[in-house]
């Protein structure tokens, strides 16, 4: 899984705090419904990601993280992760796989080169070989041209959310 400048490969426990660090991108500061909002809900989120990596960076069948790794310095360029849920089959999902793909993301200064872009083929490949065939998920308004270039259409259908108020 090696590419011009950077080596694409399962994460493991080491990259902890990077893989951390690199979903703050998202979560923390943004204008987005959900990003924190206080630097409490920042540690909330970050101590409960860190003990749900930990759970599933030893190999599972239906989550697969991946990160980018810069050949000569070791440095955790990007990240991205797949979900395999099982759901009702329906007629665009027979045997009712569902991928979702989620915290694609790459260090500021290491954007626009392909990284994202490798990270996901091989993320899509991996949802390919556990006959995975519809996979979702939910893009920046930047990122969009690139998810659009490998295959994903934007949908029609409403996304609605229900959340309760956290303790």
């Amino acid at each position: 899984m090696e590419h011009a400048f950077f080596t694409v490969r399962p994460a493991t426990l080491a990259d902890l705090d990077s893989l951390i660090e690199l979903r703050a991108y998202l979560l923390d500061g943004t204008t987005a419904r959900y990003s924190s909002k206080t630097p409490e809900e920042a540690a909330r989120w970050r101590t409960a990601y860190r003990s749900w990596l930990g759970s599933r960076l030893d190999e599972s069948d239906c989550v697969q993280i991946l990160t980018a790794e810069h050949k000569e310095s070791g440095q955790v360029l990007g990240c991205a992760t797949a979900i395999i849920d099982q759901r009702a089959p329906a007629p665009g999902c027979l045997n009712g796989l569902s991928g979702w793909v989620q915290s694609v993301v790459v260090e500021p200064q290491w954007r626009n080169r392909g990284i994202a872009r490798q990270l996901m083929q091989h993320l899509l490949r991996w949802f390919a070989n556990r006959g995975v065939d519809h996979v979702v998920l939910q893009s920046t308004e930047s990122a969009g041209t690139l998810y659009q270039a490998l295959g994903f259409t934007v949908s029609d259908e409403r996304l609605l959310i229900r959340q309760e108020a956290s303790a």
